[in-house]
């Protein structure tokens, strides 16, 4: 049935076509069409007949020579990456832009001038599509570039926060949040997300721990903070590490990472990438110790060397005291005689305080 019209179709543009060129004719030759009644009628008649007798029998043709052409468009189509199909079509219009400029002088020419114009769209479209599919990658720069300006203008004092892995399974991050110190929008990538439900299915008591909890820092800083939290469905195929997918999302964004990873952190660093390091934010709110210092303490441990101790202040930061170990589980007072900061955190050295009253 479709067939049918399809055909049917053809057939009246064929006999359209037909009664043009009798109308062409006689307005070429300059004969009056109503001096020969008969013969006029004839013409029409006959040229309107053949047109759609021809159109008819080579319709099928046509349709399926259309139709191949059609579908090898799609199937070349298919196999271009958007960014080529993108360029390719800005290369085109910008082709064919430049020919109907050239063809509109060109088009006054006798006989030949409409096709020199066909000819020239044809010839300068596919020259600008060929041209921008080559040029695709200097054309996802620039709109890379583009789009940076555009965020660097619209949110100079803040730049989005990227979360690392790390950073969501310490959990301090919730804390720092409820603060109000970091200002958003947090940005959770997707294949942060991914690496975090894969580590909460490990096979690992451990892991999966870890896993679960980062899921649940996730799910307080969401629903229970007043900070902007955006899901960013973005990723880097031809990247497969998550630390080098938070680089190049850092850049794109020109945005910073919060992370506790000390790697990521140098890494970062090298790259120019802003880093908010938790580590160092606890290492630089923990209160000031000097030497000479006096304070009450708890040996729970041996130390390395011999006849060490080691305590803890209530942040966690170590505490060596030279000659505690005969004092371990009991409270003592010592003073401090060195304070040491490593990229690991804060080292106190101290001596029990009657051992120096003794010595002085």
């Amino acid at each position: 049935m479709v067939n049918r019209a399809i055909k049917g179709t053809f057939s009246m543009v064929g006999a359209a076509i037909g009664v043009s060129l009798i109308l062409l004719f006689f307005e070429k030759t300059g004969l009056d069409p109503n001096d020969n009644v008969l013969f006029t009628a004839i013409l029409y008649i006959g040229s309107c007949l053949m047109g759609a007798t021809l159109f008819y029998i080579s319709g099928a043709k046509i349709l399926t020579f259309l139709w191949d052409v059609l579908l090898r468009i799609e199937i070349s189509l298919q196999m271009k990456t958007f960014y080529e199909i993108l360029a390719g079509s800005l290369g085109l219009i910008i082709g064919l832009i430049i020919a109907n400029l050239i063809s509109m002088p060109i088009v006054q020419i006798p006989i030949i001038g409409i096709v020199l114009a066909i000819a020239a769209n044809l010839m300068l479209g596919y020259l600008g599509m060929s041209i921008g599919i080559k040029k695709k990658d200097e054309l996802n720069e620039s709109i890379l570039f583009l789009k940076k300006g555009i965020m660097k203008r619209s949110s100079s004092n803040t730049k989005p926060k990227i979360l690392d892995t790390s950073v969501i399974i310490d959990g301090r991050i919730a804390d720092i949040c409820r603060t109000d110190f970091i200002e958003g929008p947090l940005i959770i990538p997707t294949f942060v997300l991914r690496e975090l439900q894969h580590i909460a299915d490990s096979s690992d008591a451990l892991k999966r721990n870890r896993g679960r909890r980062g899921l649940d820092i996730l799910n307080i800083i969401q629903k229970e903070l007043s900070i902007s939290v955006e899901i960013l469905d973005k990723d880097f195929d031809d990247v497969h590490e998550v630390d080098a997918k938070l680089l190049k999302l850092a850049e794109f964004m020109n945005g910073k990472i919060i992370t506790n990873d000390y790697n990521l952190n140098k890494v970062a660093s090298f790259k120019g990438v802003p880093v908010l390091n938790i580590n160092e934010l606890a290492n630089a709110v923990k209160p000031i110790v000097l030497p000479g210092e006096e304070m009450l303490v708890q040996v729970v441990k041996d130390g390395k060397e011999m006849g060490q101790g080691v305590a803890y202040l209530d942040d966690g930061t170590m505490i060596v005291v030279d000659g505690g170990k005969k004092h371990m589980g009991e409270p003592l007072d010592v003073l401090v005689t060195s304070v040491l900061q490593t990229s690991a955190g804060r080292m106190i050295f101290a001596k029990p305080k009657y051992q120096v009253e003794k010595a002085g």
